[in-house]
């Protein structure tokens, strides 16, 4: 039996059924820090583009993509949350004199943050 170029370049299979599936892995020893944000982008390219989902999976560049999207994501968080807790008036002194008040008030700001980074970071396909 004549061999694939696939196996002549030394490439082997596994049998699933009547199936032959070629063992193909992709080297990736870089640890990737992927928290809540990368994790959410993954479902959502999963879920929304399977295919270029599948493409950068197998390509080896979804970990780095879902590690600078969690980057960005966090980066604009802290940024945008100091941004607006300056603009309420949301201060140290207001911690100390009225915590209550000052923990509403960030709660509130930091779901409106995570809203926008959201809708402008997680859900989007094209990135970076």
């Amino acid at each position: 039996m004549k061999k694939s170029i696939y196996e002549q370049m030394g490439g082997t299979y596994r049998r699933e059924g009547d199936y032959l599936i070629p063992n193909i892995s992709v080297p990736d020893t870089k640890e990737y820090n992927i928290g809540k944000y990368g994790n959410m982008h993954k479902q959502f390219l999963k879920e929304n583009y399977p295919v270029y989902y599948s493409v950068m999976l197998s390509s080896g560049n979804l970990f780095a993509r879902l590690e600078r999207v969690e980057r960005k994501a966090q980066q604009e968080l802290d940024r945008l949350i100091h941004i607006l807790a300056k603009q309420q008036g949301v201060t140290e002194q207001l911690k100390t004199e009225n915590q209550l008040k000052w923990t509403g008030l960030m709660n509130n700001i930091k779901a409106q943050v995570e809203e926008m980074v959201l809708e402008n970071i997680v859900y989007v396909r094209k990135q970076l």
